[in-house]
């Protein structure tokens, strides 16, 4: 697939595979032009990528962490670095719901002071 094709099917910029790919988060074979090409699961990685990042993870996490994603091999210090990963994601849900309830209840009394 060429970078436009794994862009518009995963849904980012060019630009991001590219800096993906800076980043040692992605990989792409260059063809005798120069042209980028990935294989068909690039569309997928880069969808773990963007997740992960949306999580709030460093681009250096990604690169530690993503190999084990793919393949499902993880040492002892990968798996700890995921569990704290994911404590951390879980104290953001609970923050996002805390403050998801707060503004309901907002939203509740600014309903009730119009009445």
């Amino acid at each position: 697939m060429r970078i436009g094709e794994v862009a518009a099917a995963a849904g980012v910029s060019t630009r991001a595979l590219r800096y993906y790919e800076e980043h040692g988060l992605l990989s792409s074979e260059r063809s005798p032009s120069g042209q980028r090409h990935y294989t068909e699961d690039a569309v997928e990685r880069v969808r773990w990528i963007q997740a992960l990042f949306a999580a709030g993870l460093s681009s250096k996490a990604v690169v530690e962490l993503l190999p084990c994603v793919h393949t499902g091999f993880a040492t002892s210090a990968i798996i700890e670095r995921l569990e704290e990963e994911r404590a951390r994601i879980d104290a953001q849900v609970r923050d996002l719901c805390a403050t998801r309830d707060r503004l309901g209840e907002i939203i509740a009394a600014a309903r009730d002071h119009r009445r």
